[in-house]
């Protein structure tokens, strides 16, 4: 599956300078790592975001987020966010979230 190159290049400069990032190809798609924990990823046009478990209820309330069920089921702590959700500072806030849970856990 290929993945939004646009929305790639978009989170490539919100995170500029971050020596903590690296890309990594998965899941069929794009995923950027914090200290080689998996944070953020673009499946299709959506942001895959990891939100970690004790906060995947309340990024579900947002109406751009859904469950990410890649594998066909869901994955607790994982949310898929729409394009929609993306705009304006919506990318920011995402990312901000994947990248604070992926930051606390033991860097690999």
């Amino acid at each position: 599956m290929a993945f939004d190159a646009e929305l790639a290049d978009r989170i490539r400069d919100e995170l500029a300078g971050d020596l903590s990032i690296s890309e990594k190809r998965m899941f069929g798609g794009l995923c950027l790592l914090c200290n080689g924990n998996m944070a953020v990823g673009i499946v299709g046009d959506r942001l895959m975001v990891r939100v970690g478990p004790e906060h995947w209820e309340s990024a579900l309330s947002d109406p751009d987020a859904s469950e990410m069920d890649f594998t066909g089921r869901s994955m607790k702590g994982f949310v898929y966010v729409d394009p929609r959700g993306l705009e304006g500072d919506g990318l920011r806030t995402w990312l901000e979230k994947g990248l604070s849970f992926a930051s606390s856990l033991p860097p690999k």
